[in-house]
């Protein structure tokens, strides 16, 4: 049996709490659609980055929205998991620094709610407040937001319900990855490719996208809020018939510090495709969870808007 997760709950500090507020519905100035972009309405794009013990990673991942980056996203949002360390300062002031042309919200988890925890809320945020899609980079530097462009610039998005991704697939670039975890990723992706019936390249990388309307019912809203959160998603996508595609992405294993203990994820993978293997439908609507959490509660800490060129 899987030990239940222990959500750590701390009272935010004061200088958070002072700081609480909701952010502004921004509205787009005409004649700012991107090249590549070929609907009358710019799509509006909230860039979800979880984060969790990656103070130095986070600026540099924040120092991925170049121009083009930021001219596709309307609003990049820090869901920071009650990091130990000074992981929110850092993504907070790299973010005042370098986010001009998009919104910037950084937001403290009431709990440590693990990683799907996490991904709950910016998908309640993000359909909240109308967006039409939540691309999801993860905070520890290892994927790169840049990949994605040239897709979103094809038009892909506008296509598909769930653009993932993919460490395995042809293209794709692997930098410090062990081999043994290559191996392993590469038996899982041959494992659930048998379990759904489709082609599977990767199992949960650190860059997704997502078209909300999909996700609009929350039927992901009693997956795992561990690590497995990803695996749980990718499952109920093809059994609900859910268009998927996969592009290669590059990555980097450097400085990041893994949460990951392998044996045990391994075994915890296992399980859950194990029991969708048996049940499918009936085991999708079952709450997945160890420790079920009524509300995945937090705060907005800072919301700041774009800078509009030509203004003080």
């Amino acid at each position: 049996m899987i030990p239940p997760t222990r959500h750590r709950c701390r009272k935010a500090p004061a200088a958070v709490e002072r700081l609480v507020g909701r952010p502004k519905k921004l509205e787009r100035q005409s004649g700012q659609m991107p090249s590549g972009a070929t609907e009358e309405r710019k799509p509006r794009i909230l860039v979800f980055i979880p984060t969790y013990r990656c103070e130095q990673q986070v600026l540099r991942v924040i120092d991925q929205f170049d121009d083009r980056v930021q001219s596709w996203v309307d609003t990049v949002l820090i869901v920071d998991n009650r990091s130990p360390d000074d992981t929110l300062d850092a993504a907070i002031n790299r973010g005042r620094q370098r986010l001009r042309q998009c919104q910037f919200v950084a937001w403290l988890n009431d709990c440590n709610y693990g990683l799907g925890g996490s991904h709950k809320v910016a998908f309640r945020y993000a359909i909240d407040r109308g967006f039409d899609h939540l691309v999801v980079l993860h905070g520890d530097d290892q994927a790169d937001i840049g990949d994605l462009i040239p897709h979103l610039e094809e038009g892909a998005h506008q296509q598909v319900d769930c653009l993932l991704g993919a460490r395995f697939q042809a293209g794709s670039v692997r930098k410090g990855y062990s081999w043994v975890r290559n191996i392993g990723n590469r038996f899982y992706n041959l494992l659930f490719s048998a379990a759904t019936g489709h082609i599977v390249y990767d199992l949960g990388s650190g860059l997704n996208l997502y078209r909300l309307a999909a996700f609009s019912d929350f039927h992901h809203q009693c997956f795992p809020d561990d690590l497995t959160f990803n695996y749980a998603m990718l499952l109920a996508s093809y059994q609900r018939r859910q268009r998927v595609r996969f592009f290669p992405i590059s990555w980097r294993e450097e400085d990041q510090l893994s949460n990951v203990k392998l044996m045990r994820q391994a075994v915890r993978v296992l399980w859950l495709l194990a029991r969708f293997f048996v049940g499918r439908s009936a085991f999708l609507a079952k709450d997945l969870r160890t420790a079920p959490v009524e509300a995945y509660s937090g705060a907005t800490v800072v919301a700041k808007e774009p800078i509009v060129e030509g203004g003080k």
